[in-house]
């Protein structure tokens, strides 16, 4: 039960500073994420001699919280908890305490599961705790600048500016390809440098989530046929969710696929991206969208090479949920699909107004690329923003009015 030494690779991540400003607020916070994250790096970041680090993958811990929490929780001065989803009974000992005691900053707790979606937990620490996602590391995480893309600038600055806000930035260009295979876990990102080490890696983190942290979840009879599921969502990534069409692939019955998607969402390995709804003229096709939490763990289980577009989607989408995620000020995201075919990637929905993305893996993007986009626009009017297409390009040009194509590289 000792507190941990900070470990030496410590990069700055983007909900750091979200962390500390609600821990000066609220006597707790909750940060879950997918296991190996940088949850545990980013708790212990925060530990000092006032703080305690405990972690319930330590088994003495384990049974403390299990059996007498009290042990834990009155333990004097501030406190972190790591990986709480292993005794979801335990935060009702949390309450306890915060409800005798209700100084801001009491207990950090981090957890490899949303705990608000996982079925064993009957204990929200409504109105006690403010909750935080960490995702995978961005691309500026990993470059050490604690950063998501420019989506903030984005919102706060006039359409008008976009362009040279875009240009003023210092950027790099990158293959995305490579960005995608190695993903956002800070281990294959940052330490591993070639694609057979990664692939090893990627391997075992895995079989870790099968054979013991989705045991924390709920109870699996059958692990072949999780994965078996897991490779076959792998494969729609970017495709509407068809749970009938997926049970009938796999061989399972539609309600044990609902049953192990659930699983995937609350892991934060599996991303159900929800449609833009607002109907005004148009019937919109309402069903959700796959993507994943990590592109090297989707690519690893697809079994795919060489990624293809729908992964530059991914790689965009990923950044944009820690952006979200991150922010006090609510933000929504979306795709928007019609009926008749026409189609938007992304939808940002923030103060009432509406930010349009298209993604082209193309490095030469034309006017026909912007139809979708223009056709969103006419349909909500003042509400749609200046559209924006990204590129695997170089130059950032206006392609029609309210349309603006971008470089990736130069956004996120």
């Amino acid at each position: 039960m000792n507190d941990l030494q900070k470990p030496a690779h410590n990069l700055p991540r983007l909900v750091g500073r979200a962390l500390e400003a609600r821990l000066r607020v609220m006597p707790a916070v909750v940060v879950t994420g997918a296991r190996q994250t940088g949850k545990s790096t980013l708790a212990q970041h925060l530990a000092s001699d006032d703080r305690h680090y405990f972690t319930l993958d330590d088994l003495l811990v384990l049974g403390a919280a299990r059996n007498d929490p009290a042990t834990l929780t009155d333990t004097p001065g501030p406190k972190i908890f790591d990986e709480v989803q292993r005794a979801p009974e335990f935060l009702h000992a949390v309450k306890r305490a915060i409800d005798q005691d209700r100084r801001p900053g009491q207990f950090l707790l981090t957890g490899s599961a949303n705990l608000l979606l996982m079925g064993k937990v009957s204990e929200s620490l409504a109105g006690r705790a403010s909750y935080l996602t960490l995702w995978p590391m961005t691309r500026g995480e990993q470059a050490g600048e604690g950063r998501c893309g420019l989506w903030e600038d984005l919102v706060r600055t006039n359409d008008t500016e976009w362009r040279d806000l875009l240009l003023a930035r210092p950027a790099t260009r990158e293959d995305w390809r490579t960005l995608a295979k190695h993903g956002g876990f800070p281990t294959p990102a940052l330490e591993l440098k070639n694609e057979e080490a990664q692939a090893i890696w990627f391997d075992g983190y895995v079989r870790t989530y099968l054979e013991r942290d989705l045991q924390d979840l709920a109870s699996i009879s059958s692990l072949p046929d999780f994965r078996r599921l897991m490779r076959a969502a792998a494969l729609r990534l970017g495709q509407l969710t068809n749970q009938s069409e997926l049970a009938r692939d796999v061989a399972l019955p539609q309600a044990t696929v609902h049953r192990y998607m659930n699983l995937l969402e609350a892991s934060y390995l599996l991303v159900r991206l929800p449609a833009y709804a607002v109907n005004r003229t148009k019937r919109l096709i309402k069903a959700p969208k796959l993507y994943w939490g990590d592109t090297g763990v989707a690519l690893h289980l697809a079994d795919h090479p060489e990624p293809g577009g729908a992964y530059l989607e991914n790689l965009i989408l990923q950044d944009l949920m820690a952006w979200r995620d991150a922010r006090i000020d609510h933000a929504d995201l979306f795709y928007w699909r019609t009926s008749t075919g026409d189609e938007v990637d992304f939808v940002i929905e923030t103060g009432g107004k509406l930010i349009p993305i298209e993604i082209k893996a193309t490095t030469r993007p034309s006017l026909s690329d912007a139809v979708h986009l223009r056709t969103f626009r006419k349909e909500y009017g003042k509400t749609a923003r200046t559209g924006l297409i990204l590129h695997d390009g170089d130059r950032v040009e206006w392609l029609a009015e309210g349309v603006l194509a971008v470089p990736w590289w130069r956004l996120i």
